[in-house]
Formats: C-alpha cells, structure tokens, sequence
C-alpha cells in the first residue's frame, strides 16, 4: 500500500461550561470536575512525509506558536513514533483558527491533530484508547480535543465520561488583547483560594446539557478559575460586563482565560452581541461558534 501524501485532520477549540478545581495534589497538579464543550472553531493539522521531524504554522497568533519540540504538535508525533519503534519524520503544518493562548485549548487541539494524521499517515492502526492514552500523556485538555462533543474530565482533567447534548449551543466569544499563562493562572488560583473544596459536576449543569436548555445551562455556568484570571487581567471585568449588557444569558471567562465565552439564546443573538463587542473597545475581535462540535476529524 503507499503511503499518502499528506493527511489533515480539523480538531475544535473548547469552553469548559463548569471548571471546578480543587486544592492543588502533591504531584502540583489540581483534581477537577471539567465539563468541556467543544465549539465550532477549528485549527487544521496536516501531515506530510518529510526528513526529519518540522513544525510550520499560519492562521491569527501564528507568531505565539512554538516551532520546535515544545510543541504539542511535535511531542504528539514523537509519543506516537516511541511507541511504534519508529522515527517521527513528519512535517506538521498547522493552519491556526483557534485563538493562542486564549483558554480554549488551541495547542492541545493541536496535539490531538497532530496524533491522528500521524496515525493516519504511517498506518500505525493504534486503537482509540492508545491514542487517548498518548493524549493523556501529553496534557490534561488533549484528551478532550480527540473526542469532541461533550464530556467530563476529572483528575486532573484528562479522565473522560462523554456526556449527551441535547441541542444545539450559541456562543460568542472576545478574543483579548494578550495572553495568560495557565500555570501563572493556577498559582494565582492558590493563592486566592488556599482550602478549595473537593471539585464536582453539577448536576443542574449537566441536566441543562442534556436537555438543550440554554437558559438553565446559563445559570449554572461556573469556572473556578476566573477570579485568578481577573486578577492577573482586570481588563477582561470590562469584556464580561460588555457581553452581558448586549445581551448574552450569561458570560464567563473560558479556562484560564483570556479568551471570554457568552452563551446566547440563538444565532441572530450571536451576531448582534458579537459585532456590540467588537464595537465595545474591551476586546481584539470577536467570534461566534455554536456547539457541540465534533473531535479530531480526519478530512
């Protein structure tokens, strides 16, 4: 059989709908209750035979992206050569629309990407569970970015319940001007929140998914992490406060920011409360997406 050409699989940002965080473990990770939808933005990840392993990138923010091993891309394509006794002679090209940097899982989608053109493109003809296991090594969001769809992920995120959706989700969400770290976002969170209880999933969230109720699902829209967030960037209070005055249900800060997520009743509302911020002066840009969407998925 010969061997493709290239192989490109579109993987999809997230917004954690619930992040309820817990003290930080020994190991300095934190255990979580973590409902990730994921939304309607995409970054591809193509893979081409090549030399030796390399890493190219284009899209909005492609400047931020690292180019060399730390990416998550690369460490996805070496995890899957260990694996498989091979070299990782691969050129990863990937075309960025997920915002960098932004809480949405945009470099984790990247790894995820990246492990199924690998798989695809060598024949390795690992299982879905290998591949999540290799995911799981590479970070706690990348999981979540194979799958798609809805689910939650406890320890430290990368444990997944898939989770029934029962219709369709309007978001919009403001790209800031800069970036957060997430581990300066974590530290933060420890500092502000020195006993946090033991995470769990809500179940009046969890009902809301699965019944399609996006007034419920915005009542019950939580994320741990946001205090630290407006902390290291008061800046975003602004984005928030201008989403809900143009008429979002509910508006929260995605992950760990600094990315901000408005649940909105349906698309024409989408539009109008993106173009209110984009007008608003709090944020760089603004983009609508609805959910959920799926996983890696090759093309």
């Amino acid at each position: 059989m010969s061997t493709p050409r290239s192989i490109t699989v579109r993987v999809p940002a997230k917004v954690n709908v619930q992040l309820a965080v817990g003290a930080a473990r020994p190991d300095g990770f934190h255990d979580l209750a973590n409902v990730f939808l994921a939304v309607g933005l995409y970054d591809e990840v193509t893979a081409t035979p090549a030399d030796e392993l390399r890493v190219t990138c284009a899209g909005p923010g492609a400047d931020q992206v690292p180019l060399d091993r730390t990416n998550l891309a690369a460490r996805a394509a070496e995890a899957l050569a260990a694996r498989y006794g091979r070299r990782a002679d691969v050129h990863l090209h990937i075309a960025k629309d997920i915002p960098v940097a932004g809480g949405m899982a945009g470099g984790s989608a990247d790894g995820a990407g990246a492990l199924v053109a690998c798989d695809a493109l060598w024949g390795t003809g690992a299982s879905r569970d290998e591949l999540l296991d290799i995911c799981a090594e590479l970070g706690s969001d990348v999981p979540f970015s194979l799958v798609g769809g809805a689910a939650l992920g406890t320890g430290r995120g990368e444990k997944l319940t898939e989770l029934t959706v029962g219709g369709t989700f309007h978001w919009v969400f403001a790209v800031a001007d800069g970036g957060l770290s997430t581990p300066a976002v974590y530290r933060e969170f420890d500092r502000l929140t020195p006993d946090a209880p033991a995470p769990a999933a809500s179940p009046v969230l969890l009902d809301a998914l699965r019944t399609g109720d996006a007034t419920a699902l915005a009542g019950a829209l939580v994320n741990d992490l946001q205090p630290a967030a407006l902390s290291l960037f008061p800046a975003l209070t602004d984005t928030l406060k201008a989403g809900t005055e143009a008429g979002a249900l509910a508006g929260l800060v995605s992950g760990s920011g600094p990315t901000t997520a408005f649940l909105v009743k349906d698309a024409e509302s989408a539009e109008r409360v993106a173009a209110a911020l984009r007008a608003s002066g709090t944020c760089r840009t603004a983009r609508v997406a609805s959910a959920p969407a799926p996983g890696a998925t090759v093309l």
